[in-house]
């Protein structure tokens, strides 16, 4: 009788450590966040299909290539690229 409630204990103990590895494994990206899908993209869409094409979303080429280009952007594509990322809170004066 002990051995079986050791094994109900060992059961229980093996799926609470399967739930908490499979909950550990999901993605840190909130779904519909992710490289090509953030503020950036959604403001500078023109800019990235005329200035940056080929590059690549996710590494920070796209980002790298929009500051490359900066005195052509539109000022909603600045604004975005001030506000986030590494130019968060920089309010550059466009």
């Amino acid at each position: 009788m002990r051995r079986a409630t050791m094994t109900t204990g060992a059961l229980a103990l093996t799926a609470t450590l399967g739930l908490a590895t499979a909950a550990l494994a999901q993605p840190a990206t909130p779904r519909g966040q992710g490289p090509g899908t953030g503020p950036v993209v959604a403001a500078c869409q023109t800019e990235i299909e005329q200035k940056c094409a080929g590059k690549e979303h996710g590494n920070r080429d796209i980002r790298a290539c929009l500051e490359a280009n900066r005195a052509s952007l539109s000022a909603a594509c600045k604004a975005a690229l001030d506000s986030t990322g590494g130019g968060r809170g920089l309010n550059r004066g466009n």
